[in-house]
């Protein structure tokens, strides 16, 4: 039995046929993905900001009543009375009452969220978006950050941190 000869190139060329047809038919066969759902499942308008753009954007706000920013703080009492920014909510997200915390405030206005170091804040942002909110902006680096970067926290004067109204 005589086995034929291929030349390398016309092998190389074979088998870049045989590639090329097979991606063309898996791309032919996978779907595109589907477009984004509108409505209460679609993710809030995040904005993540360092602490000094955050701390301008309070700056700015606090100048404007149209442009108020709540800050909300999900880090646990006993941290928040070591200090917190100024004029924060505290909000604790370990607390069994959170959901039902941030569904007292009202979805359309905007809130800058953190807690010490960026990661229970990230983690209220899906809480958020579940609850219709519509403007948030995330201190990245928590309040360690905004401590690093020498900006001012206050300490409570009572042993109640402020709730949400």
């Amino acid at each position: 039995m005589k086995i034929p000869s291929f030349s390398h190139r016309s092998f190389i060329a074979t088998i870049a046929s045989a590639t090329l047809a097979m991606a063309t038919a898996a791309t032919a066969q996978s779907p595109s993905p589907a477009p984004p759902i509108p409505g209460p499942t679609a993710a809030p308008a995040v904005k993540y900001a360092a602490p000094a753009e955050a701390a301008k954007l309070l700056a700015d706000a606090a100048k404007s009543p149209d442009k108020a920013i709540t800050v909300i703080d999900v880090r646990s009492p006993e941290e928040y009375a070591e200090g917190h920014l100024k004029g924060a909510q505290n909000i604790d997200i370990a607390s069994p009452d959170f959901r039902k915390s941030l569904s007292q405030l009202d979805p359309a206005k905007t809130y800058l969220v953190h807690c010490a170091a960026g990661g229970r804040s990230t983690r209220c942002l899906s809480v958020l978006n579940q609850l219709g909110y519509k403007s948030i902006i995330h201190l990245d680096g928590g309040l360690n950050a905004w401590k690093a970067a020498n900006l001012p926290i206050e300490k409570p004067t009572s042993a109640t941190p402020p709730q949400p109204k």
